[in-house]
Order: structure tokens, then sequence, then C-alpha cells
């Protein structure tokens, strides 16, 4: 015979749904914003705001990125951006450096006038990080001053944003200690956040990356003037790396795209046992889907970085993600000028397309 106090312990009404708001979501739940709560999760926290920075570098606004790995545990992001703008936000009555810490989905990736291209978590990325951080601080130089705010216990403000002097600099300093309550361990790798700046500094002609272990008293500078050669440069200094060049054969044509970059990379130096062709592919969804066959078969890292025409480069990315694979850089060639209009409109319609049909 059931008791009342079973019944009660079974009930599944409106008062039983939860509702996490904010970042509460993000600490209850963290293996949803960035994979794992393992190393792996770890650095994906320093991926995330580096990728903020690098955002301020294709906007055309930063050339130095500096990360570093301080005695104490916590790490430290810097760049000579812009600075995240300072006034108070309209809609939520707090300083706008308060709302891209503390809100999700808040930032300059969803207005028109905002990024034209962005990494990360497309603005989820920084306050994410704080949710996940015991401590965070964050200094901002713009328009001549320079100021601070703080968080503590997941993104709680600590010191509301306050001007702490005057500057002639510009950009954006950030500094968070993982919370160990979270992750598994909190040690940072130097040598998975070099290979990984080593990427993001392939991407972008011109930006210098520079990782520094004061732990160790160690640092390593990254800066590529040109990324395609550079990368094929990696390649052959590098004899681990393994390349899946794809593409099949268009009507008009006398060798498949596969075929053509082999021929390339070859010609670069990098031996033929090196690269992997796929030749069947006739999309870029196909691309991806078939080169993740032969890495779940070669039993490959599913850590990529994607090489392709500079204005293909995000929906390849968005594409790779989607059928399971983590672009964690990319390398991007020039797209030639008189074609420029004609790719970019109808890369502007396939995005379209895959975000409404899928």
């Amino acid at each position: 015979m059931a008791t009342e106090n079973n019944t009660t312990s079974n009930e599944y009404g409106a008062d039983q749904i939860q509702i996490l708001e904010g970042l509460e979501a993000v600490r209850k739940r963290p293996g949803m914003y960035i994979g794992s709560t393992s190393a792996r999760g770890l650095h994906h926290l320093v991926y995330e705001i580096v990728d903020n920075a690098v955002d301020e570098s294709l906007a055309g606004f930063c050339d130095t990125i500096i990360v570093t790995l301080n005695k104490d545990g916590s790490v430290t992001v810097e760049d000579n951006g812009r600075g995240i703008p300072v006034g108070i936000n309209k809609k939520k009555g707090v300083s706008s450096v308060e709302v891209v810490f503390t809100i999700l989905h808040a930032g300059g990736k969803f207005s028109e006038g905002g990024y034209k291209v962005s990494g990360g978590l497309h603005g989820v990325g920084g306050s994410v990080v704080n949710a996940l951080s015991s401590v965070m601080e964050v200094v901002t130089r713009r328009d001549g001053g320079e100021y601070y705010i703080k968080f503590e216990d997941g993104g709680k403000v600590a010191v509301p944003l306050k001007k702490v002097g005057t500057t002639n600099r510009t950009g954006t300093t950030v500094k968070f200690k993982p919370d160990p309550t979270i992750f598994s361990t909190t040690t940072f790798s130097f040598s998975t956040i070099c290979e990984r700046m080593q990427e993001s500094a392939f991407l972008i002609s011109g930006l210098t990356i520079e990782v520094v272990d004061e732990i160790e008293g160690r640092s390593e500078k990254y800066h590529y003037e040109n990324g395609l050669e550079a990368f094929c440069e990696y390649l052959n200094e590098n004899k681990n790396a393994v390349c899946i060049v794809s593409g099949g054969k268009g009507s008009n044509e006398e060798i498949s795209e596969a075929q053509c970059m082999y021929n390339y990379l070859t010609e670069k130096g990098i031996a033929s046992d090196r690269i992997i062709m796929e030749d069947k592919s006739t999309t870029t969804s196909e691309n991806l889907e078939f080169s993740k066959k032969i890495i779940e078969e070669k039993g490959y890292n599913k850590d990529i970085a994607i090489v392709t025409d500079g204005f293909h480069e995000f929906r390849a990315s968005m594409l790779a993600k989607k059928v399971g694979l983590n672009p964690t850089g990319a390398v991007s060639a020039d797209t030639p000028l008189y074609l420029l209009a004609t790719y970019h409109f109808r890369e502007t319609i396939a995005i379209a397309n895959e975000a409404i049909f899928g």
C-alpha cells in the first residue's frame, strides 16, 4: 500500500519545472557550452577569450594578442583592439562591459554594425568563461580612459565598472581563474595552448600572438605574413601532421579538386604519404562529411584546421561543427578581386539556406 509520502515524491507538475537563468545554467551544465570539464574544456576557456580578440583582428583593429599563464593558475589575455564599450546598455541598465561578461548572447556579433566574421561561441564566450571562473578581472582601454571591473564566484559583480586612469592605448585585458569545483583539473598546458595559438596566427596575415608561461619562464611568438605558404612550411617541419584534400571532379575539369591540391602540396615538398585524397565529394557538406569518415576510420583527432578561400571560411567551419568535427583554426587564401563580389553573394545565399533548411 502506497503511503502519502511516496505519492508526493513522484509528483511532476508545473512547480517541478526548473528555470535556470543567466550564468546559472552554464554552471549547472558546463558541458553543453565547452564540451567537457576535463583538460579539454579547461583549455577551451582560453580559446574563447582569444577568439574574441581574433574577431577584433578580423575586423581590422587588432594586430597583437598576448596570452599569459600566471603563477597563481590564472590566465591573462590581452589585445590591442578597440576595447569593449563602457557606456550604459539601455536595455539592461548596466555597463556594456558587464553585459558582455554576464549575459549570454550579448556582444557585437549579432548586429549589422558589429563583426562581419567571428569565431568562438558566437557571443557567449566571455560570459561562459566568467560563469566557470572563480575570479575574473577585465580592463578595457578606450576613448582615452582605462576601466576596470571584477567578478567573483561564477560571474557575480564584485567591483562595478570604474575608471582607474587615462591612457592613449586601446584594447582589452581579461584575467580569469577557472573554478576548481567545476573542472577536474585547473592546470594549463603550455604546449597545448601554443599549438592552438599557432593555428589562430595562421588564420590572419600580420597578426602576432605571443604565449608567455610565467611558471616555467618560457614563451613562444607566432606571426605569419602569408598563411597558406606558412602552413606548407609548417607541414614540412611537423612530420606528424596529416592533410586531407577533399573535392571531386567537375564535368569540365580534367582532374579532381583533391588531385589539384595534392599536386600543389607535393610541389611544395609535402610527402605524398602525409596527404589523403578524398575525391568523391561535390559539395561543401560532402567535403566535411567524407573527411570526417576518413578521420574516424584512421583514428585521428577531430580537432582540425580548415584551409579554404577566405570568403568560404565561415560556412566551412559552420558545417564542420555540424558533422561533429572541431575546427580549431583556419588558413584562408585570398580570393581574386574580380570574383569577390560574386562569391560573397553566393556564399551569403548558401549560409542563409543552411540556416533556414539545415
